[in-house]
């Protein structure tokens, strides 16, 4: 009998040719994820990039796999938060690769968050022009985002995630245990992200977690883990380096990025917070444009509030302003020839690129929604 066989994941395969890979849903896969990659990919030596508060947590019995497989390890240990995702530390990421001894097919494990999994994930693109690596995501953001679909990469001073590569992962190794050891507050900003599936493309998907509203925290939470992956995955293979179709996965995230940005990534206000109110923003920027019913805007605010996201902007422990959000989102790389791109609704599971958002409407939006507007 296989590990995977006694622990029984749930599976979601991205089928991208020769570059497909799995994802595993379940419990016990960081205390196991030494034979499971050995089962998968082979017995090489690998780099583990983590986080401080991460590493505290679950590095040991990461470590303590892989040396029971017979994989060998070292890890990098790197500050927690935002910040981490810049281009200082992406080369003390890939000098720690190169420091390690690690060849081309050794392996690159991201131990953490979306920040962890971006860096690691970027690190291993460049580095000997391209190694393997394998998302091990510890917190429910990176479990239904970031982890799948390889994009990775940095911010810098111009915005969030302007420098990157699409580098997809070997192995993705998902487990809901670990997401005991979240707050809850990062357990409420994960969930942005499963319920932007239903609100983007998936209507009945949205009715099933309205219908479990907190309760999706509880027993309802490898259902929500593994239909959002599978959704995203099914349009990562349709369209992987995001030419049409995948831009849709931004529903939300042009506020949210601007937000963050303006915010200055210090951490009061975390990303799937930023999402939270994208989504309510969007919603009731598309009732505006007279595209999206209000009684669809009316419910995805209550859904979000329900499972405590932030809706409007008064909700937010940072002071915004207009000029300043707008000009955040003119550095947004979904910008093209000079237009923000946002991503609108007709309803609920129906959302679709906007080409062309006239200023003056965006403007007029956000000073009816309380941003001073000078």
């Amino acid at each position: 009998m296989t590990t995977l066989d006694r622990l029984r994941p749930q599976t979601v395969h991205v089928p991208l040719g020769d570059r497909a890979y799995d994802v595993l849903i379940g419990e016990g896969l960081v205390a196991n994820a030494g034979p499971i990659i050995a089962e998968r990919l082979g017995r090489r030596r690998a780099l583990v990039v983590t986080d401080e508060v991460v590493a505290a947590l679950h590095l040991p019995a990461l470590t303590a796999s892989l040396d029971t497989a017979g994989i060998g390890s070292t890890a990098i240990v790197l500050p927690e938060g935002e910040a981490t995702k810049s281009p200082a530390r992406l080369m003390e990421t890939v000098d720690a690769i190169l420091d390690a001894g690690l060849e081309r097919g050794d392996l690159v494990i991201a131990l953490g968050g979306g920040v962890i999994g971006d860096l690691a994930g970027f690190a291993a693109a460049v580095a000997r022009r391209g190694m393997p690596f394998v998302q091990v995501p510890t917190t429910l953001l990176a479990q239904v985002d970031s982890s799948v679909g390889g994009k990775t990469g940095i911010n810098t001073r111009h915005g969030k995630n302007l420098v990157g590569a699409f580098h997809q992962p070997a192995l993705v190794l998902s487990d809901l245990g670990v997401l005991a050891t979240l707050s809850e507050r990062h357990r409420k900003a994960g969930y942005a992200e499963i319920v932007k599936i239903g609100l983007l493309g998936d209507a009945a998907f949205f009715d099933r977690l309205e219908a479990l509203g907190p309760r999706v925290f509880g027993d309802g939470l490898q259902e929500a883990v593994a239909t959002a992956v599978a959704a995203k995955a099914e349009v990562v293979v349709a369209d992987e380096r995001e030419a049409g179709r995948r831009a849709l996965l931004n529903l939300g995230h042009t506020f949210a990025h601007a937000v963050e940005r303006c915010a200055g990534y210090d951490g009061r206000v975390v990303h799937g917070e930023a999402v939270g109110l994208g989504l309510a923003l969007a919603f009731r920027f598309s009732q505006t444009l007279g595209l999206c019913p209000g009684q669809d805007t009316v419910r995805v605010e209550r859904h979000l509030a329900a499972v405590g996201l932030p809706t409007t902007f008064d909700q937010l422990p940072v002071a915004l302003d207009a000029p300043s959000l707008i000009a955040a989102m003119g550095q947004d790389k979904k910008v093209k020839d000079g237009v923000v791109r946002f991503i609108l609704l007709n309803r609920i599971g129906d959302a679709f690129v906007s080409e062309g958002v006239p200023p003056e409407a965006l403007r007029t939006f956000l000073h009816h929604e309380g941003l001073p507007t000078p």
